[in-house]
């Protein structure tokens, strides 16, 4: 045993974050200074914990994060109302009194105050463990004992009940007896139900902190009442973070570290935490710095951090245009530090490049202010074209960085038993961008295990990504630069960037993935201190090629893709030099530029020019390419590259990179390509590109696995690129576990004439080779029109359907899915924001506008707000951001969205709701134009509905037989006909439709159920381009009205209605007897309106007139039931409210009310009319008896039990016994009553069952008030708990900000 301890080894711990393999190691030893002092690093990302293990110090000691920003806003709280201290005493938002500590120093005395919810600031991770801690501490014991308690009380009722026999009170009260027996039982048993119903509807909304904040006469500080009572002395007591660097743990349970910055003048607090664990170890791996461990640090441990959170908590993380604008804001200029270098581990996907808003922001940080930024390329891989945005904007300046694997890594870090070669991580994005630049500038280790945040209970964790490799290459950036300002030398963001692409170790891997190659910080460093100098170190190359990318224009490089590749193409290139802040650039050094160029291209199937001589100006040549003789099916890259005459040692100045695909063209039977089976070993990728036939509309990709003794494990990924279309437009994804001589079938959306990659990749860490046979069939079923839309007033849309490449088997399907209304702002405004995070260097204020839309909801359903204008762009949009947060009518958030629509669907209960949207711009003028932009409601339908679908007109027109499968052979048309659905529909008529709605869904034509079932979302989301599915909108363009009768045949007194509904009806005319009625009801309208003196004169001489008139003694009723008294007047105006409500009852008899309700069928001829009068006298008798039952409840109520008299008590249980002759206690004209009624029975578990019922239907202080005070005397303390201290959060004292 001994010899065999003996023989281990040590743990690998440099593979934990590996720094060997990019020379790091290598440059701190010999260079132990260059580790990136003087520099500091922008972590743009979820935020950095500054309590996390290695972000404290730097190596010379100094405070590593020195600023920490939530830019997102997510974090703001309003804290603009302004209050003085009373006896050292202030009011809080929540209400409650918050006892200012001795020790604070306030010269002004005044406090702003706000609330803030904590599970708004905490991570989703964080708000389910704080969640679940909270109600096993808070909630979970005390229920179980209440819930046991109640079912023993029910089963001792019973058990009551089965000895007695069932016997009762014979005496005169036996009715009511029996009454309260089984109001008892049904007492206990909905204790038992709604103790059940809360446990299953368990809701926290969280702690609702009180937050202070006060200027001490040098720095703001800000106060969060952890306590939740007040004691501001136990709470989180903290100075801006820029000044103090103060942080603290919310609360010793979360563990989740804080800081505050105050703006506005004390008006906006922001409290700075982290919505996810992302960012802390993307700043761990660039800069985390051990003193007692130094083989973890991060790759630049003397760097400092600013920590910039661009997630959004309320987007579950994802970024905001406005958090990025804020980012890029604060790095342009500020006072206090400059960074040198931008880590952006974030990213989607943009239809287009060369325009948009936070490019034109992003283009000035790099080329104005001399900030170098890295930016992870994406994990959308391993099919080419899936880079993302930030490495595919407009300007060519950003750092683009792929995720490799070391084998290092792979023992130390995911502990594989054997050691394979270093390789590109199968998810790792490929370029190129759809405009034709490299997309990935280098590659760098992709994982590690490093520092997380303290709120995730342990010290370090395993991630990986491009996100790890960037904040990699940023590090490596810190060390570059650290050096060349300890050295004294003037750099750039180009010179940086040439330096590391000349230096890069170029792999045996896929050149897509690598870009230039593994950075090699050493190298890179040397080169630098080397060949510094001149001005060309401040000059970057704009090129620009003609328009032949995939996207069909101008663009950053060549990239030649949707063709045939059937003959040689020539295109123009454009180079310009551009100065760094070239509008502010010496005119000298403009002048002294002048180079003598040389180019080169490795490619024998590029031709270019060998030399270029430029000065300051832009200059252009010819690049000519000839795809003859390549082999087809395949991709081609090379670039031409430009270096300087005079000193070819310093690099490549600029390159043209060109990338070519050669599509196969010739398909079997014009369907169909297959491959033979190839062999795949671990990280290998097979690319195929396929020319898809003009007529194709869906592909079937087939996978058959060879003899294996394991489960083999692919990745599919299927790509076609259109022009200023996402790389997610035409896209499949599926890893796929394949068995031996298994079949994999994968249905996919294709469009004709565009080209289809297909990759298949072996997953990076399989260790058995595996072989796999391809095949791929187009088919086709193509519509007339790509999008159909049915107006109702037609009735009936045609549609053909072309079956184009094969026999196909038709069977045609229309579904409606969804409900869209369209709502315009009630309110919109523009507000310039100013202020330090929202002012652009240059005194160029943001400004916001901000509309409002009310929504109704008329039963419970899933919602997605969409702005149609504003969807589906971000990085490219023309505005900067756009952010929707939907309120309750209590001004509740509900839930937020963003620019993807998709992402963001609420279930909503019945009610009122406003959307508040904000977009914001410098240019006050553009938001001027969008302040009656629409609001699109999209509605889940709860029930998806079919239309009618017929092959002719006639046969659609006549409802005669609808559509069946049918074949379609090759090249022939086939009409279908769409019938409009019936709005009558019980789907549809719950909706409330009206003019100018529309009813959203798709329309399919394939009868194969491979193509019917394809799957609907993959790792990426949902897929965008449904195979074989076509949007169709049905356009309400008029709403069903009520049948008219036609006619009357007889039957019935006096026959003047039996005329039709013709356009002009005869005027019916009035008599004097009609004028006194309508008299007669206008003074009784007025009696509730007037005041009570004169109510009652009026009310008097009603009935002088009119001494039956109910409706007059109700209106006197509700006038006296409604007067605000107290004291001895409320008992005098209680009594008022009995002996009115007494003579309403006494005016009414029960008996022929009930023998009428009691008739199954009413055959007489006016029945309908003698039904409304009885509806009219019931409800008049229901609402009498209950104002007069719930003022002799509130006279019990103002007595102790022990006061209360048997007589009273039987007068109120004959009131219940009455009301219930004719409906329900849940009514509501008797639902108030009956909470009175068992509150005075100590029924309260009858009273929180209709409570809760009132609160479901609309949530309102008065409500919540009366069922938190049932709670109470049940002795339910941890749900009236739960209530009162969530109330804040219920009713905030406004809409929280953007």
């Amino acid at each position: 045993m001994a010899s065999s301890v003996e023989s281990l080894g040590e743990f690998p711990c440099s593979g934990l974050l590996p720094r060997k393999e990019t020379g790091v190691v290598n440059l701190l030893t010999k260079n132990p200074t260059f580790d990136g002092r003087g520099t500091v690093i922008a972590i743009f990302d979820s935020g950095v914990d500054p309590g996390a293990p290695g972000l404290q110090v730097t190596t010379e000691g100094k405070v590593k994060v020195i600023e920490r920003i939530d830019g997102s806003g997510a974090g703001d709280v309003d804290t603009s109302t302004v209050v003085t201290a009373t006896d050292g005493v202030i009011t809080g938002l929540t209400g409650r009194k918050l006892k200012i500590p001795e020790s604070w120093v306030n010269p002004s005395g005044k406090y702003h105050v706000g609330v803030k919810g904590a599970y708004s600031l905490y991570p989703q991770r964080l708000r389910d463990r704080i969640t679940k801690e909270r109600k096993e501490k808070k909630w979970d014991v005390l229920h179980k004992a209440l819930l046991a308690e109640a079912q023993r009380k029910v089963q001792a009722l019973e058990t009551s009940k089965s000895n007695n026999g069932g016997g009762g009170n014979n005496g005169t009260n036996s009715s009511c007896h029996s009454m309260l027996e089984k109001l008892t039982k049904e007492d206990a048993e909905a204790r038992v139900a709604h103790l059940n119903t809360l446990e299953k509807k368990y809701k926290d909304l969280g702690p609702a902190y009180d937050c202070v904040v006060y200027h001490d006469g040098e720095v703001w500080r800000a106060c969060i009442d952890t306590s939740e009572r007040g004691a501001l002395e136990t709470g989180v007591h903290l100075g801006e973070y820029r000044l103090t660097h103060q942080w603290a743990p919310l609360t010793p349970a979360d563990q989740y570290n804080v800081s505050v910055n105050v703006h506005n003048e004390g008006n906006i607090l922001e409290i700075v935490g982290m919505c996810s664990s992302h960012g802390t170890h993307v700043a761990s791996i660039a800069a985390a710095n051990f003193p007692d461990n130094p083989e973890c640090n991060g790759i630049a441990p003397g760097a400092q951090i600013v920590s910039i959170t661009i997630g959004d908590n309320r987007l579950n993380s994802m970024e905001t245009g406005t958090a990025l604008a804020r980012a890029m804001v604060r790095v342009m200029e500020n006072v206090h530090h400059t960074v040198d270098v931008i880590n952006i581990s974030y990213g989607e996907h943009a239809h287009w490049s060369d325009s948009g808003r936070l490019g034109e922001l992003a283009h000035e940080v790099v080329n104005k202010y001399g900030v170098s930024w890295v930016a992870s390329a994406g994990n959308h891989g391993p099919a080419l074209g899936t880079v993302g945005v930030p490495p595919d904007f407009h300007s060519d300046s950003i750092i683009g960085v792929g995720a490799y694997v070391s084998p290092d890594m792979m023992t130390a870090e995911y502990a594989m038993v054997e050691r394979l070669p270093g390789c590109a991580y199968t998810w790792s994005s490929r370029g190129p961008t759809a405009d034709g630049a490299r997309g990935v500038t280098v590659c760098a280790p992709g994982g590690a295990i490093t520092s997380v945040p303290t709120f995730t209970l342990r010290t370090n964790q395993l991630m990986n990504g491009t996100s790890m490799a960037s904040p990699h290459t940023a590090g490596c950036v810190s060390l570059a630069i650290s050096a060349l300002k300890q050295r004294g030398i003037a750099y750039s963001p180009y010179s940086i960037r040439r330096a590391l692409q000349h230096t890069a170790l170029t792999l045996d891997l896929d050149i897509f993935a690598q870009g230039h190659g593994l950075i090699q910080v050493e190298r890179a460093v040397d080169h630098l201190l080397q060949h510094s100098g001149g001005v060309v170190d401040k000059v970057r190359f704009a090129v620009e090629c003609g328009g032949i990318c995939a996207t069909g224009e101008r663009g950053k490089g060549i990239h030649l893709r949707n063709w045939k590749a059937d003959k040689p193409i020539d295109t123009s290139v454009v180079v310009e030099p551009i100065m760094l802040n070239d509008t502010e650039a010496e005119p000298s050094e403009k002048l002294s530029f002048c180079m003598e160029l040389v180019m080169t291209c490795d490619a024998s199937w590029v031709k270019a020019p060998s030399c270029l001589q430029m000065s300051y100006t832009v200059r252009s040549f010819q690049v000519s390419i000839d795809p003859r003789g390549l082999e087809r099916g395949r991709v081609y890259f090379t670039s031409v590259r430009a270096y300087d005459a005079n000193s070819v040692e310093k690099g490549c100045m600029f390159e043209v990179p060109i990338t070519v695909v050669v599509p196969c063209i010739d398909l079997l039977h014009g369907y169909l390509y297959t491959c033979p089976a190839e062999v795949f070993r671990a990280g290998h990728i097979r690319r195929h590109f396929l020319y898809v036939p003009l007529e194709a509309t869906w592909g079937v990709v087939t996978l058959k696995g060879s003899q294996a003794d394991k489960s083999q494990r692919f990745t599919l990924h299927t790509v076609q690129l259109k022009p200023r279309s996402s790389v997610k437009t035409l896209e499949y994804y599926k890893v796929v576990n394949l068995d031996s001589q298994e079949s994999s079938v994968h249905v996919i959306s294709v469009r004709g004439g565009y080209t289809l990659e297909l990759c298949l990749a072996r997953w990076w860490s399989s260790l058995v080779d595996g072989e796999v046979e391809i095949s791929v069939q187009f088919h086709s079923l193509r519509p007339s029109q790509e999008e159909v839309t049915l107006l109702c007033s037609e009735g009936v849309q045609r549609v053909d359907v072309r079956s184009g490449l094969r026999t196909e088997e038709l069977s045609p399907q229309a579904v409606l899915k969804q409900h869209a209304q369209v709502v315009s702002p009630s309110e919109s405004r523009v507000e310039v924001l100013g202020g330090q995070r929202d002012t652009i260097p240059g005194y160029r204020p943001i400004y916001q506008l901000v509309l409002s839309y009310p929504v109704s909801v008329s039963k419970a359903a899933e919602v997605t707000p969409r702005c149609a204008l504003l969807n589906d762009v971000l990085y490219e949009s023309a505005f900067e951001s756009q952010l929707w947060m939907l309120y309750d009518h209590n001004k509740q958030l509900m839930g937020s969205g963003d620019a993807y629509s998709s992402k963001y669907s609420l279930k909503l209960e019945k009610g009122e709701y406003t959307v508040r949207l904000h977009v914001r711009h410098e240019r006050s003028d553009l938001l001027e134009k969008l302040t009656d932009l629409p609001l699109t409601i999209l509605t889940k339908l709860p029930q998806e509905v079919k239309l009618d679908v017929y092959t002719s007109f006639n046969a659609a027109v006549a409802n005669g037989k609808k559509a069946q499968a049918t074949t379609l052979s090759p090249g022939i048309s086939q009409p279908i006909y769409l019938a409009a659905p019936s709005l009558s529909d019980k789907t549809l008529k719950g909706l409330g439709l009206t003019p100018g709605q529309c009813l959203l869904g798709t329309l399919s034509f394939a009868k194969d159920e491979l193509v019917r079932k394809a799957v609907s979302s993959h790792k990426f989301g949902p897929i965008r381009t449904m195979p074989d599915q076509y949007p169709l909108r049905v356009v309400v363009t008029e709403v069903p009205c009520k049948k008219r009768s036609s006619g009357s045949s007889g039957g019935g007194g006096g026959g003047s209605n039996s005329g039709g509904c013709g356009s002009e009806e005869k005027k019916e005319t009035k008599s004097y007897s009609d004028y006194l009625e309508a008299l007669r009801d206008l003074q009784t309208a007025w009696i509730g309106k007037l005041d009570s003196e004169t109510g009652e004169q009026l009310h008097k001489e009603v009935m002088s007139a009119h001494p039956d008139h109910l409706a007059a003694q109700l209106a006197r009723l509700q006038a006296l039931d409604s007067a605000t008294v107290s004291g001895a007047a409320a008992a005098q105006n209680r009594a008022a409210v009995i002996a009115a409500a007494g003579k309403i009852v006494a005016a009414i008899d029960m008996a022929p009310l009930l023998a009428f309700y009691g008739t199954k069928n009413d055959t007489r001829p006016d029945a309908p009319k003698i039904k409304t009068q009885m509806d009219k006298q019931r409800n008049i008798l229901l609402e009498a008896m209950a104002r007069q039952g719930s003022a002799q409840c509130a006279d019990l109520l103002a007595l102790t039990p022990a006061e209360h008299t048997p007589e009273a008590l039987q007068q109120i249980d004959n009131i219940a016994s009455d009301i219930m002759k004719f409906v329900e206690p849940s009514d509501s004209k008797v639902c108030g009553f009956f909470v009175n009624y068992y509150r005075v029975r100590s029924l309260d578990g009858l009273a929180v069952r209709l409570l809760a019922r009132q609160c479901e239907e609309k949530w309102t202080r008065d409500n919540e008030a009366k069922l938190t005070e049932a709670y109470s005397r049940l002795g339910w303390v941890h749900a009236s708990s739960l209530i009162a201290t969530t109330h804040p959060l219920r009713f905030p004292p406004g809409y929280a900000p953007f």
